[in-house]
């Protein structure tokens, strides 16, 4: 009686280990690619964007009281470091710090992309079924690929705030009056404005081609993170003016999104990340269409 209260536990303890080791062991088998064929790369034009769109919409007006749950967190986010810079004297990162968001929506949307795939196959979709894609063979790319994301977003603040020290700085405005003072009356400011927006506009390009169907096919198929990224760029390669359309539209509606207080990305961000998932199954098809199984 003794041996099996004591065997129990110590049973137990092993096979949970032994789960997590075999959970962990998927996560990083998974990063590489195994299935090395790349899928077709389809032309698409401003037709497909709006389809994209309204399927978009349609997934967030069937799904809204679950999405809308799972994003509340990120307006909550994107407030709290508006927040930060004012009461840490570093007004000058908070347009950075806005229009970087578009460098880290894709890793927000995850969870979106796996309802839109689930209500494409008439399976059960809500958030705590969107979370489950994440184990396995799935998780480990999709945390490298968030991972690089975050390090370009986190590039991105230093390189903001070189050119803010460069031409404003390195003393910091009084409040958020006297930096816009500054910015807008002198040619420090206006040096700082042109010199930043072309550097922004160069992370953005970058975030924009590695990520244009990258994290979608990651959610989708068991492929790696080489293979996604390569199908991502061919795609951005494959459709250029396209690719830049959908990267003014997604720019547009995050900036809109932020009106007031960034409480507009709560029905935004949804929108755009199911119109990303319907995007990427128009921009590649596949031989077979047999998408990954749920195990």
């Amino acid at each position: 009686m003794t041996r099996q209260t004591i065997g129990n536990p110590l049973s137990w303890s092993a096979q949970s280990l032994a789960g997590i080791g075999r959970g962990l062991g998927e996560a990083v088998d998974g990063i590489g690619s195994h299935a090395m064929t790349r899928p077709k790369i389809n032309r698409i034009g401003p037709a497909d964007l709006r389809a994209a769109l309204r399927a978009g919409a349609s997934d967030f007006a069937a799904l809204r009281s679950d999405v809308i749950a799972a994003m509340v967190l990120y307006p909550v986010i994107g407030f709290i470091l508006a927040v930060w810079t004012f009461n840490a004297g570093q007004v000058h990162l908070l347009f950075p710090l806005a229009a970087g968001f578009p460098l880290i929506g894709p890793v927000a949307a995850i969870g979106l992309y796996e309802m839109s795939r689930r209500r494409e196959e008439g399976k059960e979709t809500d958030w705590r079924a969107a979370l489950s894609t994440l184990r396995g063979r799935v998780l480990g790319p999709v945390l490298m690929l968030a991972m690089l994301l975050m390090a370009i977003f986190v590039l991105w603040l230093f390189a903001a705030h070189a050119i803010w020290a460069a031409t404003l700085g390195p003393e910091p405005s009084v409040g958020l009056r006297a930096f816009l003072q500054d910015t807008f009356s002198t040619s420090a400011g206006w040096a700082m404005i042109v010199v930043g927006m072309g550097v922004g506009f160069v992370f953005a390009a970058v975030v924009l081609c590695i990520s244009l169907v990258s994290f979608p096919m990651l959610i989708d198929r068991p492929v790696g993170v080489p293979v996604a990224l390569a199908t991502s760029l061919a795609v951005a390669r494959e459709n250029p003016g396209t690719t830049a359309l959908w990267g003014l539209v997604v720019a547009v509606a995050l900036l809109l999104g932020m009106i007031p207080f960034f409480a507009g990305l709560i029905i935004v961000l949804p929108i755009l990340g199911h119109a990303t998932w319907h995007l990427y199954r128009r921009a590649v098809s596949y031989p077979d269409q047999t998408a990954r199984s749920d195990g």
